[in-house]
């Protein structure tokens, strides 16, 4: 039977989750996620569990964070002052925002502090400075030409 190597476009039904139990992400219900081994397209936690799978396998990858969305970065947070955010925007803490960088890329933050004066903003991944555990099954190998 076939086994899965780099550059080979595989399709995986995955759950994600957290090491307390908790679902992040899961393909249940959607399309299996596609991508080319070994391309970054994935997080290198569980592109490097791929090579040698089998179509119809199933496998539990456990992903520390530093082979997932890395640890958070402090310089990724930047407090704003409070009077340059529209009222018209949620501040409750978890709320995730979508700002423009000064280049024009949009870039999603979460709102983690706000006072009078500020609000600190933080560009970090959500799951940054998580481990992560993935339960996968391959059903689809397309082999590199």
């Amino acid at each position: 039977m076939t086994q899965v190597k780099s550059g080979d476009t595989v399709r995986i039904h995955y759950t994600g989750t957290l090491t307390n139990g908790e679902t992040f992400d899961s393909s249940e219900g959607r399309e299996p996620l596609e991508f080319t081994v070994g391309s970054g397209q994935i997080i290198p936690g569980l592109d490097n569990a791929m090579p040698g799978m089998e179509v119809g396998q199933k496998k539990s990858v456990e992903v520390p964070a530093d082979e997932a969305y890395g640890q958070p970065d402090p310089n990724a947070q930047q407090a704003v002052p409070r009077g340059e955010i529209p009222d018209n925007i949620p501040l409750d803490l978890g709320t995730q925002l979508q700002v423009q960088t000064p280049q024009g890329q949009v870039m999603p933050v979460t709102v983690v502090d706000v006072t009078d004066e500020q609000v600190t903003l933080d560009a970090n991944h959500p799951l940054a400075g998580k481990d992560l555990k993935f339960d996968i099954e391959l059903v689809g190998i397309d082999e590199e030409t």
